[in-house]
């Protein structure tokens, strides 16, 4: 992603927020929020949003050696600490965008939010519910290769070798995960109110998923997505956990047809 600006705020004094942006600086504002691999893993959907919209992902906070206050501890703070910043900033007519983690997050704003400041959803399997019958996989107890291989439909092509990696890196993830852990772990991935709140979120989401994804399978995504008032279920082929990685033609083809039907609609107003 190129023209990237980096910036720090702060919704409270003991919680700095690091935000890099592109984008056209005066467009309407993109919320991407990123899962447990880092603001690296959607990078490629801030980029394609950039082409059209002010794009801003922050990192969350104790992700790459950034400040976690010993409060924040779970999702809702992280939910809280963004519309924070969007009612500190003035941000209206918001698109937040989330993958995994991120999806999950994004819902927990949007519920909170009732319309305020969020106008549009994107969940990209996205965790956060429970679904009987369909339980997240326990990332936790899988070793980094065996993430990789339940994550991507082609893991052979884009999941990471740990052999390639530096003791830097492998440092780096290893204190992610423990901040996921922090956040996610207990209970394990999901709110369990999370699900019964969804139909109170009026605005329309659109519920992206890799149909190859053995972390969050589609199932579970079908399920969350009926959970809202108003939300479209896609099915991504070919594509796992990270499906704007493995298929970002199909994923972004998706992405834009829900962007162009809301412009649309507004315009009919």
């Amino acid at each position: 992603m190129t023209d990237t600006r980096t910036r720090t705020v702060r919704t409270r004094p003991d919680l700095p927020l690091t935000l890099t942006e592109s984008g056209p600086e005066d467009g309407p504002l993109a919320l991407v929020l990123h899962g447990g691999g880092g603001p690296a893993t959607v990078r490629g959907i801030a980029a394609h949003l950039a082409a059209r919209m002010r794009v801003v992902v922050p990192t969350h906070p104790g992700w790459n050696g950034t400040e976690r206050p010993d409060w924040f501890t779970g999702v809702d703070d992280l939910a809280l600490a963004y519309l924070h910043w969007l009612k500190d900033e003035g941000h209206r007519d918001v698109l937040v965008v989330g993958s995994s983690l991120g999806g999950w997050t994004a819902a927990e704003m949007a519920f909170r939010d009732d319309g305020d400041r969020i106008s549009r959803l994107v969940l990209v399997n996205s965790a956060g519910v429970d679904v009987p019958g369909e339980p997240v996989r326990d990332i936790f107890a899988l070793d980094p290769r065996e993430i990789g291989t339940y994550s991507f439909h082609d893991p052979a092509r884009f999941a990471v070798n740990p052999a390639t990696l530096t003791e830097e890196q492998i440092t780096a993830q290893k204190a992610n995960m423990v901040t996921l852990r922090t956040l996610c772990g207990d209970p394990y991935m999901h709110d369990p109110k999370l699900l019964n709140r969804l139909g109170r979120i009026r605005v329309p989401a659109l519920v992206l998923w890799g149909e190859s994804d053995r972390i969050v399978t589609p199932a579970y995504g079908r399920a969350l997505a009926a959970a809202f008032a108003d939300a479209r279920f896609v099915s991504v082929p070919e594509a796992g956990h990270l499906p704007h990685i493995e298929q970002p033609a199909a994923t972004f083809g998706a992405l834009d047809s829900y962007l162009d039907g809301m412009a649309v609609a507004v315009a009919a107003g």
